[in-house]
């Protein structure tokens, strides 16, 4: 064995705190000898992955885009519901045709380069694009963009059941969320930099910039080893929505899961009202929310190898104190808009609960990620990925809905008791689910 290879393999016993790199429950035994190795991959395309989401954000680099070249405000209102249950929804339909391939890789690159591809598109528009056509066009990349973000989802997910080992994969998300979270800090500095007065050339840096991410996360994909899996059992779209719905009713854990997830969608839905409060309390624009993701960061930093390393002992028990954390959170949130005294107005309280809130939701992330991982075993991994994440997508588009309307008609705070009262029933849901480690 090369000096490199030891090393990385020395590196990888001490980032999962283990001196046996040759723990391999739930691979193939050929998968063995390159688990170290596929762990440093895996953390680059999570890098690069992360970094190329924070350039692009529908929440915040889109909506300047879309202001740049002069787009209808309706348009803005668009932006997030495609971005996330875009790529949620198709997943179950390409389910079956990941299925069919021996090795899942091509796929997670195939949707890596066309993630790149469509924030090219984008950085050309933010230069040439104008008006109702120019935004359309936006739309359209960000729809691409979008469908391929969930084509790469749900192989990342079966390729990392493939390569890294039970006990190993909430670690892995961990330290990956936490190099991520370091690529966060430098998009919030950058944002604080330029206020709020970005012109064309820089949003089309930014989104360059995104689309260097997506690269380096398919030219990781591209070098992992994995060995080549079952093609039997591989179903059009309309015959894994059968499948998959059966699943529901003969799977009594996989229901109860999705049942939990759902619940715990308080954590994503809740952080957006938590930085509209600060922004309307203290009238800050931009500039504060660059600072709440340079708190997202170090909240991401500080947070994921703890909660990856929780949940490889138990990941039922991360989604429950998750949702614990997801109610105080809510709760402190609403409290604030509330709270008599100057301070109240200063974006940085605000600040603080949201890091709070992200250290959290990050807890979400990896405790369902590494729960749903798990669960399921390598020949319905990707149905299991895919049906649970097509159900989110559609429950998020109708939620969504239903919680802007709530909280224009009743205000941020109401819907953040709301919301803590739904972390609340995610609580009890979570600590009902079995032990799947």
């Amino acid at each position: 064995m090369s000096e490199n290879n030891v090393s990385q393999t020395r590196l990888y016993e001490w980032l999962t705190g283990d001196d046996d790199s040759r723990m391999c429950d739930d691979i193939p035994d050929s998968a063995c000898d390159e688990q170290p190795r596929n762990f440093f991959l895996h953390v680059w395309a999570s890098l690069g992955n992360k970094l190329a989401d924070e350039l692009s954000s529908a929440r915040l680099v889109l909506p300047w885009l879309m202001g740049i070249i002069g787009a209808p405000v309706w348009m803005l209102g668009l932006l997030v519901p495609i971005r996330e249950s875009g790529a949620l929804l198709p997943q179950i339909f390409v389910a079956g045709f990941i299925r069919l391939k021996a090795k899942r890789k091509w796929v997670w690159v195939a949707g890596a380069l066309t993630q790149a591809f469509a924030a090219l598109a984008l950085a050309l528009l933010a230069l040439f694009a104008s008006g109702t056509f120019g935004g359309a066009l936006v739309l359209a990349a960000l729809i691409l963009l979008s469908l391929a973000r969930g084509l790469s989802s749900i192989a990342t997910k079966d390729v990392l059941g493939k390569t890294i080992a039970k006990r190993r994969r909430g670690t892995l998300m961990g330290w990956s969320g936490s190099i991520a979270g370091a690529a966060t800090l430098v998009a919030g500095a950058v944002l604080m930099l330029f206020e709020n007065r970005p012109g064309n050339l820089v949003v089309a840096i930014l989104l360059a910039i995104a689309a260097s991410g997506w690269l380096i996360n398919a030219i990781a994909a591209a070098r992992i080893q994995e060995a080549p899996g079952a093609v039997e059992g591989g179903e059009n779209g309309w015959d894994s929505i059968k499948l998959g719905l059966s699943l529901l009713k003969e799977d009594r854990t996989f229901l109860h899961f999705n049942v939990a997830r759902a619940l715990l969608l308080s954590s994503a839905l809740a952080l957006p009202y938590i930085a509209l409060l600060g922004q309307n309390q203290s009238g800050t624009d931009l500039g504060g929310l660059g600072i709440l993701i340079v708190v997202s960061g170090l909240a991401a930093m500080i947070a994921s190898p703890i909660w990856g390393k929780r949940a490889d002992q138990s990941s039922r028990g991360v989604m429950r104190d998750a949702a614990m954390g997801t109610a105080i959170c809510c709760v402190l949130g609403a409290s604030l808009a509330w709270l008599p005294g100057g301070w109240t107005h200063s974006i940085w309280p605000y600040a603080a609960v949201y890091a709070l809130l992200v250290i959290v939701h990050h807890g979400v992330r990896l405790g369902r990620k590494t729960y749903l991982v798990d669960m399921a075993s390598q020949d319905n991994r990707a149905l299991y990925v895919a049906l649970s994440n097509t159900l989110t997508g559609v429950l998020m588009l109708f939620v969504g809905g239903l919680i802007g309307a709530f909280a224009q008609w009743f205000g941020s705070g109401v819907l953040l008791l709301t919301m803590a009262a739904t972390a609340g029933g995610a609580i009890l849901s979570a600590h009902q689910l079995p032990e799947v480690e």
